[in-house]
């Protein structure tokens, strides 16, 4: 309500004040809000590294936003040191859970070989399911991958044939 000045005169440190309370008793959309807040200095002073601490309990509880929040954290050396290997193991959480932007991002790092192996089979798979939900540099890519790849390899990399193997698991 502070944040919004919902009832109440707009407050944005009332509400990283309130925020804070109620992250600290576990509520996971409390710890993302806290999150946010202290990664844009909205109502507190920016704080990467607070920021993180936040945005890592509400990821480790399983929310996409979070855990795509967190690894472009680690992807950009924002409040920790820069760290692709964690990039790649929270954007890949995001990604299976379907975001779309996190699809794209696990992607482009298959493509350029950053703390996975390049691997343009994967990185057509990503895009491609980004590019389903309408990313447009997914899209993008994908006109350009497609022509480095053969006709075998982009077969491999469907969507229908990943899905299938992580039935087989």
């Amino acid at each position: 309500m502070y944040r919004r000045g919902e009832g109440v005169p707009r407050d944005k440190t009332e509400a990283a004040s309130w925020y804070r309370k109620a992250a600290e008793q576990g509520h996971a959309k409390a710890q993302n809000n806290l999150a946010w807040i202290y990664a844009n200095g909205e109502g507190v002073t920016r704080n990467y590294t607070e920021a993180i601490k936040w945005y890592r309990k509400f990821a480790e509880q399983g929310d996409a936003a979070a855990q795509y929040s967190l690894a472009w954290m680690y992807a950009h050396g924002e409040g920790v040191p820069e760290n692709a290997a964690e990039a790649v193991k929270w954007y890949r959480k995001a990604a299976e859970q379907g975001l779309a932007v996190a699809q794209y991002n696990l992607a482009q790092m298959y493509l350029r070989g950053e703390a996975v192996a390049e691997d343009k089979i994967q990185a057509y798979l990503w895009y491609s399911l980004a590019k389903a939900q309408g990313h447009k540099g997914a899209k993008h890519n994908l006109e350009i991958l497609k022509d480095a790849m053969t006709k075998q390899q982009i077969a491999q990399a469907s969507p229908s044939f990943y899905q299938e193997a992580l039935i087989l698991r």
